[in-house]
């Protein structure tokens, strides 16, 4: 990789426009934030810290800092250019090694750290042998699956902004910084759960495409933390920062909601779902797993055609079918167990063909990486239970931004297995199925959801979401309100 790439990746260095600098610090000014002190904590060539310096005018100092000394040379360069701007300091410091309590004890008066902290998240900076990374500690407190299956992978600037909070919520102060929107969200409950004294909270979301060629959603977060006033968790959400209507936003039930106006008109559906959704299967190894039909057998994904047994073989749709209501496409998937753990070697007897593959292919499926695999018996799958083998699913895909519910019948007699990007519900009867799909169609509980979803999220979907419907609350207030006739 190129060094000067490897860097960038490393630092996550999205230089901010001096144009958005300014129009940021212009919103704050009219926010009515007066700083003292304005900190500049990752100042790159000085965007923030020459706008801070300009818009902020009554400030008393403007502070940057800034661990790459090429960055901070160009910007002493800019200074010069402005010679009024005597009031500017500059300094060279590593975020994650200086003592921020001790720097900002000296500090009077009100203060405001703003910025743009580096895009990147740690596991990207373990690919590349990164090393510009927070101390090691387990600051999400996650343990077990979630620590094995990936969530504890965490962007930089996540971790940056807890410990600028932490620094500051003993005095009081303002943060404005330009983030990721999922790690705004993060921040913000974080904020919450570990009780700072957040006093007001906004998130306006920016252009990141336009201005920094990024296709991520991203916004300017904004907390003022003042330990001496009454601590609010909501928080109102802008479209831009032109906007002055925003929707709130803040939790509920022990829900984050993504609109609570919508929510508290559908709030009583909040409960459990009378059945569980599930994810669909779970096996690390398509090319191996799965097979499209053709005129002489399987083709795999290594397109090996195979003679294999119909035992273990069942219809496969994917993310993509659901999603975009497409036809089954001829896919099956190899379901090697019907629990999870469940022993594997009765397929030896079973369908004879379909163990020789498996043996044949042990190298791949043996090398498949999570921990997960490691402790369960040889050729092992996950996502399957007695609710896996019901022939008719409600489906829905994860990671489409639109709440599209889907039947999905038996396919040649046999339950049709999903990907693990799909929800399902399961049932034994198209009646019962059907039911189900016009509860979760009905105008209460596609509000309920919709105000639970943030539309913007990589998988916006999630089980945790929908397992929070309880649609059989649907008929007892029809219930209610019949008796009322």
């Amino acid at each position: 990789m190129n060094m000067d790439r490897k860097k960038r990746i490393e630092f996550g260095d999205f230089q901010t426009p001096d144009a958005l600098a300014v129009q940021v610090c212009e919103y704050l000014k009219a926010q009515g934030l007066r700083p003292d002190v304005v900190v500049e904590p990752t100042c790159g060539v000085g965007a923030f810290v020459l706008a801070a310096a300009q818009v902020f005018s009554g400030a008393r100092e403007v502070l940057g800092l800034e661990i790459n000394a090429a960055y901070l040379d160009t910007l002493r360069g800019k200074l010069q250019a402005s010679p009024t701007l005597t009031h500017v300091r500059l300094e060279q410091a590593d975020f994650f090694s200086a003592d921020w309590s001790a720097r900002t004890r000296g500090l009077t008066g009100r203060l405001l750290v703003v910025g743009n902290f580096p895009w990147v998240t740690n596991a990207a900076l373990g690919a590349i042998g990164g090393e510009n990374l927070p101390e090691k500690s387990n600051f999400l407190g996650l343990s077990g699956f979630d620590a094995i299956s990936g969530k504890a992978n965490f962007d930089i600037s996540e971790s940056m902004l807890l410990e600028v909070l932490r620094w500051l919520a003993p005095r009081g102060g303002d943060v404005a910084m330009l983030v990721k929107t999922t790690v705004a969200r993060k921040v913000l409950a974080h904020a919450q759960r570990l009780r700072q004294p957040v006093a007001d909270a906004r998130m306006v979301e920016i252009d990141a495409k336009k201005h920094f060629g990024a296709s991520v959603d991203a916004c300017l977060l904004v907390i003022r933390l003042d330990p001496t006033a009454s601590t609010s968790y909501d928080y109102t959400v802008f479209a831009s920062l032109e906007d002055r209507q925003g929707r709130k936003v803040g939790h509920r039930q022990g829900l984050i909601v993504s609109d609570l106006d919508a929510f508290e008109s559908c709030s009583y559906l909040v409960g459990q779902s009378p059945q569980k959704w599930r994810s669909g299967i779970k096996h690390d190894a398509s090319a191996i797993m799965e097979f499209t039909r053709g005129a002489e057998g399987f083709v795999n994904g290594l397109g090996e055609s195979v003679q294999l047994e119909d035992a273990c073989l069942y219809p496969l749709m994917k993310g993509s079918d659901i999603g975009s209501d497409k036809v089954w496409r001829n896919k099956f998937v190899l379901v090697t167990q019907r629990a999870v753990g469940a022993d594997t070697s009765p397929i030896r007897a079973l369908a004879p063909r379909t163990w020789a593959y498996l043996e044949a292919h042990a190298g791949q499926l043996d090398a498949r990486a999570s921990t997960i695999y490691a402790k369960n018996p040889r050729f092992s799958i996950f996502g399957v239970g007695d609710y896996a083998f019901r022939p008719w699913r409600i489906a829905i895909c994860g990671l489409y931004k639109a709440l599209r519910f889907r039947i999905v019948a038996p396919i040649e007699g046999r339950p049709v297995m999903f990907d693990d990007t799909v929800y399902y519900l399961s049932f034994d009867t198209q009646v019962q199925a059907l039911q189900t799909l016009a509860d979760l169609e009905s105008e209460a509980a596609r509000g309920l959801l919709s105000s639970l979803i943030f539309w913007d999220e990589k998988r916006p979907i999630k089980t945790s979401i929908l397992n929070v419907l309880d649609w059989s609350k649907l008929h007892a207030d029809m219930q209610r309100q019949a008796a009322l006739i």
